[in-house]
């Protein structure tokens, strides 16, 4: 029972990134490890949450939710930061766990990782496979094997991720740049056109007079106005909180930059670079985003009527005449969708090496190939 609680060391935990065929390969900088938090964190939340949110919660004043998400991720961001940089090995917050709670702690937040990652990397799949014929103009590419559907978009992308992941990190990152560089030339785009269509009467009122929302649910209200008794949970200051509390999703991801302190060249340095930097970038990105849509567009055209689908950002240049943009913002979407399940894929090899290495799981898994990676 005792063992359950043992800690490893820092000094352990380093030791063993020493060993010959549990050896991750040392190549990233702090630039590589920007590509892949940007990569990871801008997906389609940023084509579609914005839209909605200022419709239906925020207003203008959208882009206030966006900097108190980020100043919370920010908080979050130094802790992971600052525990990167003093145990620069694999695992991210299961690593950390074990050297600070427990065998027995870290093990449940192994498992909960894994999880996370391979379930959201598959929502993610499912979710390329769908634009990719929004792109393209067909629809279907599921069959069905029995009781089981096979989505073949889905089985496409994860299977050509997979290759890449195990061909190595380095290269994973150069496509990755690749990739990451078309999603943000979209939404710089975005941001460049749509400045064009801005009127100032759109941004009056700023923070609209609060209204009831159609249901008291904790995804509608902040827990201060719920805290606090407040009717209200669309518009209003309480309404800004509460939109927080909904783009705070499209800042996930971060953390698993850490993941990948092992194979940093200057962990103690690149690390917390690494994971500001793509935060600070992210940040600037939708802030410049929201600012433009809801002056391209009253947020009352916004708005989620009943049995409609909620407003996404090709809504706002519709409106104004560009119809062309919905083919570019699907096309940044995909794009950004490809790395998200890249990241999260190789977040979760790197997250099962390091169960593995620590025994938790077959020590089979944590053997290393030629190119330096996990590749059972």
């Amino acid at each position: 029972m005792a063992n359950r609680w043992r800690m490893k060391s820092v000094e352990q935990s380093i030791a063993d990134t020493d060993e010959p065929d549990t050896r991750l390969r040392k190549e990233l900088t702090w630039l590589d490890l920007v590509v892949f938090g940007v990569a990871v964190v801008i997906g389609a939340g940023i084509f579609t949450v914005t839209a909605s949110t200022t419709g239906d919660i925020t207003g203008p004043a959208i882009w206030i939710s966006f900097v108190i998400a980020a100043v919370t991720c920010a908080l979050a961001a130094l802790c992971y930061a600052e525990f990167a940089s003093t145990l620069p090995v694999a695992g991210s917050a299961y690593t950390f766990s074990y050297a600070t709670f427990g065998e027995f702690l870290a093990w449940i937040i192994g498992w909960n990782l894994l999880l996370e990652l391979a379930i959201g990397a598959a929502v993610v799949a499912k979710g390329w496979s769908s634009y990719l014929g929004n792109v393209f103009g067909f629809a279907g590419g599921t069959t069905q094997l029995g009781s089981v559907s096979l989505d073949w978009g889905a089985l496409l992308i994860v299977t050509g991720v997979a290759v890449l992941i195990a061909l190595g990190t380095k290269l994973s990152s150069r496509f990755s740049a690749v990739i990451t560089g078309i999603k943000v030339s979209v939404v710089l785009l975005v941001v460049v056109v749509g400045a064009f269509y801005i009127k100032g009467s759109n941004y009056s009122p700023f923070i609209p007079k609060p209204e009831a929302g159609h249901e008291a649910s904790g995804v509608n209200q902040s827990v201060l106005s719920l805290m606090t008794g407040a009717h209200s949970s669309h518009y209003g200051w309480y309404g800004v909180l509460a939109g927080a509390s909904i783009v705070f999703f499209a800042f996930i991801g971060f953390d698993i930059v850490a993941t990948m302190a092992e194979e940093t060249k200057r962990p103690q340095r690149d690390v917390p670079r690494g994971i500001l930097a793509s935060l600070a970038i992210v940040t600037v990105l939708y802030v410049a985003v929201s600012v433009v849509l809801s002056g391209m567009v009253s947020y009352t055209q916004l708005k989620t009527m009943p049995g409609h689908k909620p407003a996404n950002l090709a809504t706002a240049f519709t409106a104004n005449g560009i119809h062309w943009a919905s083919k570019i913002i699907a096309i940044g979407a995909l794009a950004g969708l490809t790395t998200v399940v890249m990241v999260l894929m190789l977040g979760q090899c790197r997250v099962l090496f390091a169960m593995a290495r620590d025994g938790l799981l077959p020590r089979q898994l944590a053997k290393t190939g030629s190119h330096g990676t996990p590749v059972r």
